[in-house]
C-alpha cells in the first residue's frame, strides 16, 4: 500500500501537554501505530499507510480536543483514547468536532463515558457551572455514574487531589448491627454502587494505590463529622436519607477549591416518617444561591435496560414507589 501523509495544526494548542513530560505522549503513538507522527512547529506530520495514517490521526484529534477542553493530557487519557479508536468505538467519519464531543466525560477502561441525553448534558454543564450540585431524580438515571465519572475527570486533570464517596448509613429494612463481620464488612456491602463505579473507570492496580494513599475515599456520612475536605471533589449519594442536620453538617465541610454533587431520589426516602429529609429541606432554602445548582431527572431518563422504564411505570400505577 502506498504511503500517504496527513498534517494537523497544533496552532493554539499547548503543545507541552500534548507531548507529554519528555514527549512520553509521543512515544506512547509511536509504539502503538506503524505510521510515525512527527511535530514540526504547530503542526503534526503523520506519515505511513493508509489505515494507519487514518487512525493515528483520529487519535491526535481526540488528544487535542481533550488539550484545549482539560488543559492536560494524561499518558492513561492517550492510552485510553488509542484503545477505543482501535476498538472503534468512535464514529468511523473521522475524530468528533466541538459540541459532538461536549458529552464526553472521560476516557476509562477502554471505552468513552459520555452524557446520554439532553438531561445528562445539562447535568454535565451544571457541575461546569457550579460547586455544587443537587441531582434529583428516579434511580436509573445515571445521577450516580457521572457524578463519578466527572470526579474521576477532575482528579485526572489535577484540578483536586483527592475524592470522597459518602453515603447516609440508612438501610432499607436492615440494620447493620445485624449484618457479620467487622465494621468495615459489615459497611462495604452498602457501599459497593460506588465501588462499582470506580471499577468501571480506574484499572485495579491503579485504584487499589489511590484508596492506599486515601486520594479516593469512600466512606459513610457520619465519617465526615469534624473534617474539613480541601481540594476535594465529593460526591453524597443517596442524600434523600439525610436529616436536616446531617446535610447542612456535609455541606458545611467544604474547603478551599472543593466540589460537591448531591443525589438522591424523592420516593426512595427511608428515614423515620417524623423525620425531614435533608434533601427536601435544602432544596427548599437552597434553590437560587449562586453556585449551587439543581438538575432533576425523571422517568423518562432512566438509561438502564429498556424495561426499567416500564417496570417503574407500572410499580407507580400500582401505588408503589421507589427501590428500583
Amino acid at each position: 500500500m502506498a504511503t500517504t501523509e496527513q498534517i494537523i495544526s497544533l496552532v493554539g494548542v499547548d503543545q507541552l501537554a500534548f507531548l507529554g513530560f519528555n514527549d512520553a505522549n509521543l512515544s506512547i503513538l509511536e509504539s502503538r501505530f506503524n505510521a510515525v507522527p512527527v511535530v514540526r512547529g504547530d503542526t503534526v506530520i503523520i506519515r505511513g499507510e493508509g489505515e494507519d495514517v487514518e487512525l493515528l490521526s483520529r487519535v491526535v484529534n481526540e488528544m487535542i480536543y481533550m488539550v484545549r477542553r482539560n488543559g492536560s493530557l494524561m499518558q492513561t487519557d492517550v492510552e485510553s483514547i488509542i484503545d477505543v479508536v482501535a476498538g472503534g468505538d468512535l464514529p468511523s467519519s473521522g475524530s468528533l468536532k466541538g459540541e459532538e464531543l461536549d458529552d464526553v466525560i472521560l476516557f476509562a477502561n477502554k471505552s468513552v463515558i459520555k452524557a446520554r441525553g439532553e438531561r445528562q448534558l445539562e447535568y454535565v454543564q451544571k457541575v461546569r457551572e457550579n460547586d455544587i450540585v443537587f441531582s434529583i431524580g428516579p434511580a436509573g438515571t445515571g445521577k450516580t455514574y457521572l457524578a463519578v465519572a466527572m470526579a474521576v475527570n477532575a482528579y485526572r486533570n489535577r484540578d483536586v487531589t483527592r475524592i470522597i464517596l459518602t453515603r447516609p448509613a440508612v438501610e432499607a429494612g436492615e440494620n447493620l448491627g445485624f449484618l457479620p463481620g467487622d465494621l468495615q464488612e459489615k459497611i462495604d456491602p452498602y457501599l459497593r454502587p460506588l465501588y462499582d463505579a470506580l471499577d468501571d473507570m480506574i484499572p485495579p492496580e491503579k485504584l487499589k494505590s489511590m484508596t492506599e494513599r486515601r486520594a479516593i475515599e469512600v466512606a459513610p456520612l457520619a465519617f465526615m463529622r469534624g473534617r474539613t475536605l480541601n481540594n476535594a471533589f465529593v460526591i453524597l449519594d443517596e442524600a434523600q436519607n439525610t436529616t436536616a442536620l446531617q446535610m447542612k453538617m456535609f455541606l458545611t465541610r467544604l474547603g478551599p477549591n472543593s466540589r460537591a454533587i448531591i443525589t438522591g431520589d424523592l420516593t426512595q426516602v427511608d428515614l423515620p416518617k417524623n423525620v425531614e429529609s435533608g434533601l427536601v429541606q435544602a432544596e427548599s432554602i437552597l434553590n437560587g444561591i449562586e453556585g449551587i445548582g439543581f438538575i432533576y431527572f425523571d422517568k423518562g431518563d432512566v438509561v438502564r435496560h429498556k424495561l426499567v422504564k416500564e417496570i417503574i411505570r407500572a410499580y407507580e400505577e400500582h401505588g408503589v414507589s421507589g427501590g428500583v
